[in-house]
């Protein structure tokens, strides 16, 4: 079958098509007919050889899928056969057909296509185990979404939404601030600002309960000041590129806590606890209380304009590549 290697990391790293052994799945896997790519930040910082963790190249990178089963290991339900589902796969997603684990899988709606499907999973069940799990979030509090226009951060404005909350976005322009209040956002506020936490507070009357944090840098201390007392700074990513350091006397003062998020460890560790959040999720999405934006739609060709667009922070909503292979 055809997959797409990486051969060497770097910025950009270096990718070719090649033929490679179709994938066999285990235990409790299956193998998917891959359909549509998700695309992340987490991809051009894994491609760009800065994550944490390093699969020795060449390998098949991309980790959020969408296809049809077309087998099922042992252990499997063989009526999973022939069923469409959104997955994560950490690497290998990038191929004609892919495994991944069956906890880590989602049935999709009857009514919603591959790309749509390959665009929800990692946003939506982080935004959701960050804020319902972690952040212990209650209808009526105020939630700052910081990078509102990313990918989690859109997905975030729509679950602070469904859980009842009262949502603030941040971004860095008015293109994208547009886009966050397309999101459902109550109030957008620009961080280019230099006084965008003084314009925030007084937004909102005050602070705000929770802080959902992909972004890091510069950002996270400003946010993190702008929590009322008994606040939670959900502590999602580092799009930004720099890990901050935030005082340890600011949470003792407010009262505060940070929160590590870290859905891709919750889902390999806590497997029941991770399919019951997967089940909430597709049920909100079946009762149309979550409606993801449509997102853009690229060829195989255009990966490295994306990643530069990840890497450069010029990203708006979530791009999916179509794997076309043959053109």
């Amino acid at each position: 079958m055809k997959a797409l290697h990486c051969l060497s990391y770097g910025e950009p790293p270096e990718l070719r098509v090649a033929e490679v052994a179709e994938p066999v799945p285990g235990p409790g896997e299956a193998l998917i007919a891959v359909e549509a790519v998700g695309l992340g930040g987490f991809d051009a910082v894994l491609l760009g050889g800065r994550y944490q963790e390093r699969p020795e190249p060449p390998f098949v990178p991309g980790r959020e899928l969408a296809g049809r089963v077309l087998a099922v290991g042992e252990g499997g339900d063989p009526a999973l056969v022939g069923a469409r589902v959104a997955a994560i796969s950490f690497t290998g997603a990038m191929a004609e057909r892919a495994v991944a684990r069956l906890a880590h899988c989602m049935a999709t709606p009857p009514e919603m296509d591959a790309a749509t499907a390959a665009s929800i999973l990692s946003a939506y069940a982080t935004s959701l185990y960050a804020l319902e799990t972690c952040g212990r979030m209650a209808a009526g509090e105020t939630v700052l979404v910081l990078g509102g226009a990313g990918t989690v951060g859109a997905a975030a404005i729509g679950i602070a939404k469904a859980l009842g909350g009262r949502v603030v976005a941040a971004a860095s322009s008015a293109e994208k601030l547009e886009a966050c209040q397309g999101h459902g956002a109550d109030h957008v506020v620009d961080y280019g600002d230099p006084d965008w936490r003084r314009v925030l507070t007084g937004m909102v009357g005050g602070g705000v309960d929770l802080v959902l944090d992909p972004v890091g840098g510069d950002l996270s201390e400003p946010a993190f000041r702008s929590l009322r007392p008994g606040g939670r700074h959900l502590v999602v990513g580092f799009a930004s590129g720099t890990i901050p350091r935030i005082p340890l006397n600011l949470p003792l003062l407010k009262r505060a806590s940070i929160v590590g998020v870290d859905w891709g460890g919750f889902m390999q560790r806590e497997s029941e606890a991770n399919q019951a959040l997967l089940a909430r999720l597709r049920a909100l999405f079946d009762t149309g209380v979550l409606r993801p934006e449509l997102p853009t739609v690229h060829p195989l060709g255009a990966l490295g304009r994306l990643l530069e667009d990840f890497r450069a922070r010029r990203s708006v909503g979530k791009p999916v590549i179509r794997l076309d292979f043959d053109a």
